[in-house]
């Protein structure tokens, strides 16, 4: 792979992440400050991710892999995205904003494993070349948080804008997507089931006891992580802490550390303990959460802590999460597996967590304006420390080779 194909996909993953790190985040405060939506709703609209995630599936198993060019369907899916997302930022009330947002999520999660085939489908060894165009995504999002920041749009009541920025950005990759390198369907012209495209197959995996522990754990534990993603933004600035995206960027930065440093602990701890301690570390934000505030001092160095406590929430967890399915799976269901535990958490846990987490949040608002807070973040921490506790009793420690 050549220098400037190097730096064709690293500014695609680029802008592919700094789309959804643009509004993403603060999506509840536009809503709850802009649009004077019900946290119910709030949680209905990150709802949206989960439908996308359930639904991408199909969309690649039934168009990308067996009629286009993936270049060709992220072109139209970013041009069509940059629509939706500017009519989003011009809705009057949630009603209006609803439609857009489950329109745009529903074609822009099918992007993430169309960007991720496009890069592996122009490198000789992926292993060693992706993790170095995938990092820059990363590095968009921390970019989208930084800009939010820097432009004052969160204290200016500006959050419209974030929108708006995240519509030029779609524009751009989507024309962008037209001059990339070909990737061919692979499966064009071979019939497809539905067990094909859901990775049904897959199912067989959890009749390995410590695969199944493992998934079951991998859902309940979304729940709490849905928690974070719909309301740290709004938390956050409801606590007084000014540029609050922009420090939210800390989370992502923590995640390029740990990232690094998560092979040495699967190698000396083993499956069990690294993922264990992803668990704890969820307890441990939401705790600093409930007791931090936005005033100067160690409350407000709770709140950092929170934040940069992501890097081992998401790495430990997720990641070795990943790779411990990837190892599990085998060669013939590695996509399939991969998928499944995609659906499974991303579409199913986190499903549940944005519907609980925006109903308990509604049921903690204050009349006066603003939430209880302190009871939002302990029912999350509960949840991940009875989860964690139930893994590591299950769980029996095995060694995976990472090569």
């Amino acid at each position: 792979m050549g220098a400037g194909m190097r730096v064709q996909l690293s500014f695609m993953m680029f802008l592919e992440f700094f789309i959804w790190g643009a509004w993403f985040v603060t999506m509840g405060t536009f809503l709850s400050k802009g649009l004077g939506a019900l946290d119910t709703e709030i949680g209905m609209a990150y709802e949206t991710q989960s439908w996308g995630a359930i639904i991408a599936p199909f969309i690649i198993g039934l168009i990308a892999d067996r009629f286009f060019d993936a270049k060709i369907i992220l072109g139209i899916i970013h041009l069509m995205g940059a629509g939706l997302l500017y009519m989003a930022s011009q809705s009057p009330d949630f009603a209006g904003f609803y439609p857009y947002v489950l329109g745009y999520m529903l074609v822009y999660m099918p992007t993430l494993a169309l960007v991720n085939a496009i890069s592996f489908n122009q490198m000789e060894d992926p292993a060693a070349q992706f993790p170095s165009i995938r990092v820059w995504g990363t590095v968009g999002w921390i970019a989208a948080g930084l800009m939010i920041g820097f432009m004052g749009w969160e204290s200016a009541n500006l959050l419209q804008n974030t929108f708006l920025l995240a519509a030029g950005a779609s524009l751009v990759l989507g024309l962008l997507s037209f001059t990339l390198p070909k990737t061919p369907p692979k499966s064009k012209g071979e019939s497809v089931s539905i067990r094909d495209i859901l990775g049904l197959d897959a199912l067989a995996m959890l009749k390995d006891r410590n695969y199944l522990v493992f998934f079951i754990a991998s859902i309940l534990i979304c729940i709490p992580l849905a928690f974070y993603y719909g309301n740290a933004n709004l938390y956050l600035n409801e606590s007084g802490v000014d540029n609050a995206a922009a420090i939210m960027t800390l989370g992502q930065a923590s995640e390029v550390l740990f990232m690094l440093l998560l092979p040495l602990f699967l190698k000396k701890y083993g499956i069990k303990m690294t993922l264990f301690i992803g668990m704890l570390a969820w307890v441990a934000r939401y705790l600093l959460f409930a007791y931090g505030d936005g005033s100067i001092g160690a409350g407000y160095g709770m709140l950092i802590g929170a934040i940069v406590l992501h890097g081992i929430c998401y790495d430990f967890f997720f990641v070795s999460g990943q790779i411990y399915t990837d190892y599990k799976a085998g060669e013939k269901f590695k996509s399939a597996a991969q998928g499944l535990i995609t659906l499974a958490t991303y579409g199913l846990g986190m499903l549940i967590g944005f519907r609980v987490g925006g109903m308990i949040v509604q049921q903690n608002a204050i009349a006066a304006g603003g939430h209880e807070w302190q009871v939002v973040w302990i029912i999350p921490a509960c949840i991940a420390g009875v989860v964690g506790l139930l893994y590591f009793i299950t769980f029996k420690n095995e060694k995976i080779e990472l090569e």
